[in-house]
Order: C-alpha cells, then structure tokens, then sequence
C-alpha cells in the first residue's frame, strides 16, 4: 500500500467523523426530542409556535415568574447586573394605559364641564353693576408670586402633557423630525421650569397661608354652592372664599407632590432604586393631571366665568360692587364695617 493510498483512505476516514459530527450538532438536545410524560410534544417550528408579543408562550411564563434576574458586574454602577426587571412592562402598561385614561377622562371632563355650567348658567355678572370706585386686592408681590408660579405651572403642564399625548396629538400633526426636535426641547423646558414652580409654590404658600386656613364661613359658602348656581345669593367669605382655598391647598399639596416626584427623576438613582423611580413617575403623572383639571377650572371662574375676577390679578384692584357680593367680610374689615349678615349686602 502506498503513502498517497493510506492518506486517501485517511481523508476518506476524517470526512465521514466530520459530517457525523455536524449532523450531531444539527439534532436538538435529547430532553428536547423527548417530551415529558404526560405532556404533549411541541412542535418547535417557529410558523406554529403561539406568540405572546416578541415572546412565545413559555417564555411570558418565565418572565412573570421572575421578580427580576441578577448578575455581577465588576464596574461601580450595580444597577448594571439587573438583567430582567419584569415589573418595567407592568409600568409600562401603567402609563401608557391607565395614566392616558385618566388624564383624557379629567381634562376632557373638566371641559365639558365648564362648557355646560357656562351654558346653564352663564357669566357670573356684579349684579349691581359696576360701581366706577376700586379698593386694592392684590398688591405688586402678591401678583408677581402669583404670574410666576401661575406661568411656570402652564408651561410644565403643556410640556408635560407631551409625554403622556404627544405621539398621538402632535406626531400625526408635526411629523417625525418636527416632533423629536420639539420633544426635545419640552423636555428640557420641563426639567429647568421645575425649579421656579417650585420656589413658587413656597413663595405662595408663605403669603397666603393666613388667608386659607378653613373658618366658619366656609361652611356657609360650601352649603350655598358660592352662590354660583342661584342668581343674588352671596355667601359671606373673607379675602378668600371656600373655593379658591380649595385652590390654594391643591396647588400647595400637589406642588410638594410634584416636586418630591420630580425631583427622583431629574436625579435618577439618587434618592433610590428603579422601583422607586417607576412609583415616582406614576404619582408625578397622577397628581399632575389632577391638578391640571383643577387649575383649568380656577383659569375659567378668573377670566370669563365671573365679571371682574381677572382685575384682581391683572390690576390689582377690584369694583367696591364686586368685592362686596364675593368677599363681604373680607370688604367690610377693609372698610371697618361690622361683617355683614349672610343673604344680605
């Protein structure tokens, strides 16, 4: 036998082990050939398997039995070794479902809700007209505390409700490269426009917090509706009424809400882990769009829901007639006047 002959049959030999050795690894496993007694065989082409997403059947079950896969990283940052985190798809689902419907149901709400008062019962006029004589409301500080935190709050909301309608409002309308640039810059906005809300909310609450603590005339005003739904009825109220109160307390709360909330996402990881960060962003977006609701409520009765109302900030001061149907006691102290009984002027 000669040398080329061996090494034919030797080649011959090697490419056989080789095939054999590829058509092995082309097999699946043995457990998987094999089904589990009592279960039926599933078939493994992927046109027949039941999707769940971008996730067959099986794996949705594995992910919703793990809280979460941990590895090791050698880097400083921990947060890297979490691999799985399944509760990022329930609040997902949160705010891309919940959030939006809460927030379509009370700011559309609160529209049709004006929008049917004012057609029920229309402006809400100084019955006796106006006198022609001011007393001053508001001074230059109250109104400047008043404009900023008032003007910070709008441009936070307008770009805040962005995140939660913007891919189904604006997208369509501005297109795609439109909409990123503007996303880009509202979100900026919002982050920087933060902090003057916030030092607003303090300023305002430091001014007014006197004027708001709840007294026996609330009582009244509460039980007579602010004499907003029955013409000549003027429930007796100090320099605020029950209603703008109410105002101010949503205003103080939700913005020490909202300013905690924001505060763990403009400094991510600070303050806790991606739990809390998650928790943080569903309260910022609930409060957020409560008090959204009840500002557009309040901007409605200050401008065109009530006669003379916007003079008291715009000015500062209002018609003596004026103050004297919303804030008779509030006008009699001014005037040394003993306070009115209720029903009368």
């Amino acid at each position: 036998m000669t040398f080329a002959s061996i090494a034919t049959r030797l080649g011959r030999a090697g490419l056989v082990v080789a095939l054999g050795l590829f058509a092995i690894g082309l097999m699946p496993p043995a457990e998987a050939q094999t089904p589990i007694q009592g279960q039926p065989q599933q078939s493994y082409n992927t046109r027949e398997r039941p999707q769940v997403g971008l996730m067959d059947s099986n794996d949705a079950e594995l992910l919703r039995a793990l809280r979460g896969a941990q590895g090791i990283v050698s880097i400083p940052d921990a947060k890297a070794a979490v691999l799985i985190q399944p509760q990022g798809r329930n609040w997902r689902q949160t705010m891309e479902g919940t959030i939006r419907s809460l927030g379509t149901w009370l700011v559309l709400g609160m529209l049709a809700l004006i929008i049917a008062f004012f057609l029920l019962r229309g402006r809400v006029t100084i019955e006796r007209g106006p006198s022609g004589r001011l007393v001053q409301r508001f001074n230059g500080v109250e109104r400047f505390v008043h404009w900023f935190t008032a003007s910070s709050f709008i441009v936070l909301a307008l770009t805040g409700l962005n995140v939660t309608f913007g891919r189904h409002v604006l997208l369509p309308l501005l297109g795609p490269d439109l909409f990123s640039s503007a996303s880009l810059a509202f979100k900026y906005a919002h982050n920087y426009i933060a902090f003057a809300f916030m030092i607003g909310v303090v300023l305002t609450f430091l001014i007014w917090v006197i004027y708001n603590l709840p007294n026996r005339h609330d009582l009244e005003w509460i039980a007579a509706g602010g004499g907003l739904f029955r013409r000549g009825e003027h429930p007796p109220a100090g320099k605020f009424n029950a209603g703008q109160k109410v105002i101010f307390w949503s205003v103080i709360v939700g913005g020490v809400a909202l300013s905690v909330t924001g505060l763990y996402m403009l400094f991510p990881f600070q303050f806790g882990d991606i739990h809390s960060q998650q928790l943080m962003t569903v309260i910022h977006a609930i409060v957020a769009l409560v008090l959204i609701a009840i500002i557009i409520a309040h901007i409605y009765i200050g401008t065109l829901g009530m006669e003379g109302a916007f003079d008291a900030m715009g000015t500062g001061k209002v018609d003596e007639n004026w103050a004297r149907e919303h804030h008779s006691v509030w006008y009699a102290q001014l005037k040394g006047q003993p306070a009115p009984k209720y029903g009368h002027d």
